[in-house]
């Protein structure tokens, strides 16, 4: 929540926010479940400029970094930028590269972006979600 107040000031306003959904890590690990979830914003910011604000409120509200997928206070993504697709040195990655393979990521995914439409792997929230690999779920948090 405290991240969330920061978009305003940040120049992101938000148009959209998906319920909390609580998952297990991804990979499986011994780490405690993670909560997850998706806002919609607009914005005239680029997409590197937008993840540099990203990584700037991650730092205020007291990331520090870490291992990869080690569990942490907050993560900030950007999983897609309209219909832009980046590869090979531009950054950030456009989808992001492992969205599709995440049930946390695609489950408030649907909620906030029914309609949106991967435009790498041209399918839908619902096809990619029907691709899930096995075992992975994401709970709304009630």
């Amino acid at each position: 929540m405290a991240a969330l107040e920061r978009f305003e000031a940040a120049g992101l306003h938000v148009t959209a926010r998906s319920r909390w959904y609580e998952s297990e890590p991804v990979p499986k690990s011994n780490q405690p479940n993670f909560i997850n979830g998706i806002v919609s914003v607009e914005t005239t910011m680029a997409p590197a400029a937008l993840m540099a604000v990203l990584q700037r409120i991650e730092k205020e509200t007291g990331r520090t970094k870490g291992p990869r997928n080690a569990a942490r206070c907050i993560d900030l993504d950007i999983i897609a930028y309209g219909d832009k697709v980046t590869r090979g040195e531009t950054l950030p990655l456009l989808p992001h590269p492992r969205m599709h393979e995440r049930a946390f990521v695609l489950m408030p995914l649907q909620e906030v972006a029914p309609r949106w439409y991967h435009p790498f792997l041209g399918r839908t929230v619902d096809q990619l979600i029907d691709k899930l690999p096995r075992g992975q779920s994401a709970r709304p948090i009630a």
